[in-house]
């Protein structure tokens, strides 16, 4: 936890301090400082000192080291308020914002990418691709902004020169859908003068140092800064890399090529603009150099001589319609000319963040459907600025910084103050200062400056910044915070009718009044918005939209720059003060940019404006945490037995109470009307360390009770599945039997005993039963036939069972004699001879009886062939010449024959496989009376029925001997 930090680092939240004063303020801010600790408490707010160096506390370690942590788990970092924005956001679907200030170099921007990065880090763990989009174009639009609208000043290398709010949309699952930027007053007139040290915007020199060579040559420019008039000042080793990097992030944010070369074109128009002069002959102004015009034409895509009527005239219309065009004098073609570069600069970065919000805007979102559309802002706004010369841009940016000073202490120290009034808290009552009435002074209707600046440009008539200050002065002479060396003679650090000053917050500004009417006119002639509109490239019409008007139709006189950013810094006021505020206050420790010194008197400036030490006199004064005793119940309530899951109390406050004292925190707390207040953050981290360990507990129950609810219901479903499953199966089994009654109803009178008749297809539960019904019924057919008949159907049914549908005719359908050489029909001449030569082998070699024998033709390995007889019994084979009286050639043991091979055709080849000599190849004879007689398969049914009633006899053999 973060007081866990060594007594060397000192303290880590200011609350924790033993007196809360300046000089223990300080001294606890610059030892924190030296032992490399940039960032402390203040309760809720981070105070961060610039460091001026990189150091390594934002690696992916430390991310994961604040992901989903409590504020004082850990040591103070950005990364901790950070998630406790997200945190805030996502329990309890609360728009929140964080809010970082400071003055210039105090390290505002790095704080919002840091910020910016934890965010997108701690998101998306799905890796969803359309989240992915969102959170890379959200990341990489800071590259670009920093780019076109940061620059280089004496004070900060890297200075935001507008002002940028973004909202980061996020769905109910806590991933960000899209978002929305807003940028606030561009110092525009830095692109046509900058002070002595400071540089033009980055995007310049990236472009002139970092563009290739033919894009270069492509917009008429040189690599060198110098040449320019508007970047003469300054250049950078970075601008190469920080270009490509640029170029890279407009590609993945969606910018097409052709967009992305069209800001360039503009950049380099701005370039080309500045270098353009003037010379006049007495009568007119003209341009000196036509290619200058030609190139400008060239990039804008607009008419040369359009570009060069809009720089050396101004077309009016007079009060009777008439439209005239008059000629500008060599100071009034130069005041254009830079008018015109600012509105093309302004116009450009206003295109630019418009076209990354048509790119990141959430669309078309359903509440009903996708859940509540949460918020998290992000404000990194100029800090608040004391230059030597101070013109109108510092002071709206000052004028801005005293808005969110009124809206810190609208939120941190009088609502504050003002809460536990009203909730009955007693405590400490803590004196700060309202700037209210500074604000007022600044916007106040009819007597604030910018009311008066804005009548003196309204007027008609040679009004000069001078009778605006003299304006001033008369109405704002018994005003406390304002003051001129008309109203002060005495004061000489101030001129008379130059100077005025404003006692801000932050300190006292003195203001050189000279330029005010021209900066808060922002005058810009109608022809040069004509003249873009009408270019033919696709983004500077749409960035003039107003070029549309003709000359007679431009009548509305614009509101002011100063009014129109009133009107924006109210909305971002208001904005802010509707969602929960996180505060980052950020200090400059020096001037010199280094990492080691510590500007005491430069930091206690700083605090003192920043009102840090009343807001520590607060929050010590003060609670940590306040909620809803029913908001505050509704999410503790699993911690008290007495409160889970309902409780039975009188109210919800004495339910809260039972779950404090269950806790021990009696003495951490105070009771209000409506809510609870804790002092210390400690026991709200106790809370939820609890809660924590029983949400899993909880899920699981409910799991299971819900589990076992759609287990119930799976069962009682399958149950009535099975119900109408079995009522089914009886009815098929029933129709199956009726309709085999129907078939067989008249078998027994039938010739064939039903063998005809055809079989219904049983139901899957009856398959067996039909088998063995089946059989039945063969049988019931089987045992009709005679006992002389039963070895041809055994041997039949064994040849079907061995051919399986190989061979098409294999003798089915005839009768089967076997003993085809004993019988006269087929050999008349030789049978007697055959019978009595079987005797004798019978006699001889005690076979019990034949199973075939035929006359066949003997094809040797020579191919060369013989007519033989063919003899087999159950014991041998024999191979006999008939033309000797059947005389016995060969004679080989039956159980020798491993297999019988025949064709598919309806030759009569067969081949006689043996385990010990060769194959016998022969060829049965058809015999003389029946020449298409087939006689392969009586064979092979003979060999087949013989060798299986073999193996069933051992297998009966051995169950007896077993027995």
């Amino acid at each position: 936890m973060a007081e866990l930090e060594g007594l060397e680092f000192g303290k880590s939240d200011f609350v924790l301090l033993d007196e809360v004063t300046m000089e223990q303020f300080m001294e606890n801010l610059k030892l924190r400082f030296e032992k490399g600790r940039i960032y402390t408490y203040i309760g809720e707010v981070v105070v961060s000192v610039n460091p001026y160096r990189q150091m390594d506390i934002y690696g992916k370690d430390n991310i994961e080291a604040y992901r989903g942590r409590e504020l004082y788990e850990n040591p103070p970092h950005l990364y901790a308020v950070s998630d406790a924005a997200y945190k805030a956001m996502k329990r309890r679907a609360k728009d929140t914002c964080i809010v970082i200030s400071g003055e210039s170099g105090a390290g505002k921007t790095e704080a919002s990418k840091y910020i910016m990065q934890y965010i997108a880090a701690i998101t998306n763990p799905s890796q969803r691709a359309e989240v992915e989009s969102v959170k890379n174009v959200l990341l990489k639009s800071n590259c670009v902004l920093e780019a076109f609208g940061n620059a280089k000043t004496n004070r900060n290398d890297n200075s935001s020169r507008f002002g940028k709010y973004m909202d980061i949309n996020f769905n109910f699952n806590g991933d960000p859908t899209g978002g929305h930027i807003n940028n606030y007053l561009l110092e525009k007139s830095r692109v046509v003068h900058q002070q002595g040290g400071e540089r033009n915007f980055h995007s310049f020199y990236q472009l002139l140092r970092g563009g290739s060579d033919e894009m270069l040559q492509s917009f008429h420019l040189q690599n060198d800064p110098a040449v320019y008039v508007y970047t003469k000042e300054g250049t950078s080793n970075n601008d190469r890399s920080s270009h490509k990097a640029v170029l890279s992030a407009l590609e993945v944010i969606g910018f097409s090529k052709e967009e992305i070369t069209s800001v360039y074109q503009i950049l380099a128009t701005i370039l080309l603009l500045g270098n353009m002069q003037f010379e006049s002959d007495g009568e007119s102004v003209n341009i000196v150099g036509q290619e200058v015009v030609n190139h400008i034409s060239e990039l804008t895509a607009t008419d040369p001589e359009s570009v060069n009527k809009s720089l050396l005239y101004r077309t009016v219309a007079t009060g009777g319609g008439e439209v005239i065009e008059k000629g500008h004098t060599e100071q009034d073609a130069c005041f254009g000319r830079d008018a015109f570069a600012k509105a093309l600069y302004e116009r450009l970065f206003g295109w630019i963040v418009s076209r990354i919000n048509s790119i990141i805007e959430v669309k078309d979102y359903d509440p009903v459907l996708h859940g509540k559309n949460t918020v998290i802002g992000v404000l990194d706004i100029y800090g608040f600025e004391i230059f030597d010369n101070n013109s109108f841009e510092q002071f709206c940016i000052n004028y801005c910084n005293e808005k969110l000073q009124q809206l810190f202490i609208e939120l941190i120290l009088r609502q504050e103050q003002d809460e536990y009034q009203r909730e009955g808290i007693t405590w400490q009552h803590i004196e700060y200062f309202n700037n209210q009435i500074i604000v007022d002074l600044v916007e106040q209707a009819h007597k604030g400056i910018i009311s008066i600046l804005d009548e003196a440009c309204l007027t008609v008539g040679k009004v000069t910044d001078t009778v605006c200050l003299d304006s001033m002065d008369t109405k704002l002479a018994q005003h406390p915070h304002y003051t001129s060396r008309k109203l002060s003679p005495t004061d000489k650090s101030m001129d008379f009718q130059k100077h005025f000053r404003i006692r801000h917050y932050a300190g006292d500004v003195t203001y050189s009044v000279e330029g005010f009417l021209d900066k808060n006119k922002d005058l810009l002639f109608q022809d040069f918005k004509r003249l873009m509109y009408n270019s033919l490239h696709i983004p500077p019409l749409l960035m003039w939209p107003d070029g549309h008007l003709s000359i007679t139709e431009v009548t509305k006189r614009p509101l002011t720059a100063a009014t129109l950013f009133k009107n924006s810094i109210v909305a971002l006021v208001d904005k802010l003060a509707c969602k929960e505020p996180y505060y980052v206050r950020c200090i400059k420790p020096n001037e010199m940019k280094s990492p080691v010194l510590f500007d005491d008197a430069r930091c206690q400036h700083q605090v003192a404006y920043l009102g840090l030490l009343e807001n520590v006199r607060v929050r010590r004064a003060g609670f940590a945490y306040r909620q809803l005793y029913a908001r505050f119940l509704q999410r503790y309530k699993m911690t008290c037995e007495y409160t889970w899951p309902n409780h039975l109390m009188a109210s919800d406050r004495e339910a809260v109470e039972a779950i404090v004292i269950q806790h021990g925190f009696q003495d951490d707390v105070a009771y209000g009307q409506t809510k609870l207040f804790v002092r210390t953050p400690r026991s709200l981290f106790t809370l939820e360390q609890e809660r924590n360990h029983l949400i899993p507990i909880l899920v699981t129950f409910l799991q299971k009770v819900w589990r076992g609810t759609l287990a119930r219901a799976r069962c009682r479903r399958m149950r009535a599945i099975y119900a109408i499953m079995g009522c089914y199966k009886r009815y098929k089994v029933k129709a199956h039997f009726w309709e085999v009654e129907r078939r067989f109803a008249n078998v027994r009178t039938m010739a064939d005993y039903g063998k005809s008749l055809e079989w219904p297809t049983p139901p899957a539960a009856l398959s067996q039963f039909h088998s063995i019904t089946v059989m039945w019924w063969a049988r019931q057919i089987v045992k009709n036939i005679p006992p002389s008949d039963m070895l041809e159907v055994r041997a039949k049914v064994a040849a079907m069972t061995a051919l399986s549908g190989e061979r098409k005719d294999w003798g089915v359908s005839r009768a089967w004699e076997r003993d085809y050489l004993a019988n006269a029909r087929d050999c008349p001449q030789t049978s007697a001879s055959f019978i009595r030569i079987s005797k004798e082998l019978k006699n001889k070699d005690e076979y019990s009886q034949v199973l075939f024998s035929s006359f066949c033709r003997k094809v040797n390995r020579f191919n060369k062939s013989t007519d033989r007889g063919l003899l087999i019994t159950d014991k041998y084979i024999y191979k006999l010449e008939p033309k000797k009286q059947y005389k016995v050639l060969k004679k080989l043991p039956l159980d020798s024959f491993t297999g019988v091979s025949v064709t598919t055709g309806v030759d009569q080849m067969v081949a006689l496989h043996t385990s010990s000599q060769d194959d016998v190849l022969l060829c049965l004879q058809r015999g003389e009376l029946c020449p298409n007689q087939d006689r392969v398969g009586e064979l092979v049914g003979a060999i087949v029925d013989h060798f299986t009633r073999s193996v069933t006899e051992i297998f009966f053999f051995f169950q007896w001997f077993l027995t």
